[in-house]
């Protein structure tokens, strides 16, 4: 990604952000019986966690916008860019509104090893295969410090930003599928730990935006291969 089109998106989510900040200031203002999240809840932790998952979707889909022609594609990469820049700058508002740091205060993904409010770990997420876990399980689902669910690594976004093509289209669509099915593999696990009406909302849309594009990218990788 060039740094002015980088300096775009940053800008695009601050702006979200100073808007949302304001919104959800109300929201909570209007509503005295809501509980506000401290910087160790897991409400806090999907925030922070979930923007940097968010970032790095955004990171490929304006990639791949630089290295190929074909519409479908485009579209397909600039949507996901846009939703998911305004969503990390609703999570950015949050923490904002919280009065918590938006640095992390423990390692990466340790919210999602508390237990659920039914007691259990795995709760209804997703297992490594992005399929439904099936059943409760009696340890936590993720080690703190481990990379995100979904999280390209490296050499896969330096590779991306070589091919241009059918073969940039490729490399996006399996990276960006992937990506998606760990950040549904994030959403379902915070909606198993938080009674957040705002952070429920957010994750279910979260859910059923993704499976959607998920299904889509899938056909669009078939018809590539």
């Amino acid at each position: 990604m060039t740094a002015s089109r980088l300096r775009l998106v940053i800008a695009a989510v601050l702006t979200a952000a100073v808007v949302l900040v304001v919104g959800v200031a109300i929201g909570r203002l209007s509503s005295p019986t809501a509980v506000v999240p401290g910087t160790d809840s897991v409400e806090a932790g999907f925030s922070r966690d979930m923007q940097v998952h968010h970032e790095q979707a955004v990171e490929m889909s304006m990639l791949v916008r630089d290295r190929t022609d074909d519409p479908e594609v485009r579209t397909m990469a600039y949507d996901i860019a846009t939703a998911q820049a305004q969503q990390a700058g609703q999570m950015f508002a949050w923490l904002q509104v919280w009065g918590v740091p938006q640095a992390p205060s423990e390692p990466t993904m340790t919210w999602m090893t508390r237990p659920t409010l039914d007691g259990d770990f795995a709760g209804h997420e997703h297992g490594a295969t992005g399929e439904p876990s099936g059943g409760a399980s009696t340890a936590p689902a993720h080690v703190p410090g481990d990379p995100m669910p979904g999280l390209a690594g490296a050499d896969d976004l330096r590779l991306l930003g070589q091919l241009d093509g059918v073969e940039a289209e490729r490399l996006w669509l399996e990276l960006m599928i992937a990506h998606h099915r760990g950040g549904v593999e994030m959403a379902e696990a915070v909606e198993a730990r938080t009674r957040d009406r705002e952070v429920l909302a957010l994750a279910a849309g979260m859910i059923t935006t993704q499976d959607s594009e998920i299904a889509a990218m899938e056909d669009m990788l078939a018809e590539r291969s």
